[in-house]
């Protein structure tokens, strides 16, 4: 696993161990960031399920200005702020242990790019997205890496479901808040 591009081109980072990970393979993580890519200069990025935090840190290696990492894993959060070390980025990233859920539920803070990717099969993208629509800014884009044929609702408060992408099993959802005529 390593960081495609930007300020951290080429830097290995550490991946976690088990039957239940499932980091994002280059292809997906390459597809997602070129659907973002116009989006991230400066950005406030949430990477919620983050694992090992590369998407967190793929987005603040392309120019995102903050990302904060969010897991209920002691071990995922110690590998992101290993990971995030390594990159040396500490300036521009913060950590929350938490169930990603009660985080959404709790949290006070507004992002402009949210990133899930959960365990699959486990219905969090459907509890996540109408808890972190409001936290999202009106340049908001929450970005869903799922499973295969998952089927997610077309509108979520404001945002609305922009496309789905296919790489083989995994899909990927965006939402975007559309743009208003004027």
């Amino acid at each position: 696993m390593r960081v495609i591009t930007g300020t951290a081109r080429g830097r290995k980072l550490k991946t976690l161990e088990g039957e239940d990970i499932r980091p994002t393979t280059d292809m997906v993580k390459e597809a997602i960031f070129s659907v973002i890519q116009f989006d991230l200069d400066e950005a406030r990025v949430l990477d919620l399920f983050c694992g090992s935090g590369q998407l967190g840190i793929e987005a603040i290696s392309r120019g995102a200005r903050e990302c904060r990492f969010v897991d209920i894993s002691s071990e995922s959060i110690n590998c992101a702020k290993e990971n995030v070390i390594a990159c040396k980025m500490n300036d521009k990233a913060s950590f929350t242990q938490s169930d990603s859920i009660d985080f959404l539920r709790m949290a006070r803070l507004t992002f402009d790019i949210a990133l899930l990717d959960p365990p699959y099969r486990q219905g969090l993208i459907e509890k996540a997205l109408p808890l972190l629509e409001p936290k999202m800014s009106e340049r908001g884009i929450i970005v869903c890496e799922h499973e295969r044929g998952l089927v997610l609702p077309d509108e979520v408060g404001k945002m609305k479901k922009h496309k789905t992408y296919r790489y083989g099993k995994i899909e990927t959802t965006v939402y975007k808040i559309p743009l208003t005529e004027v």
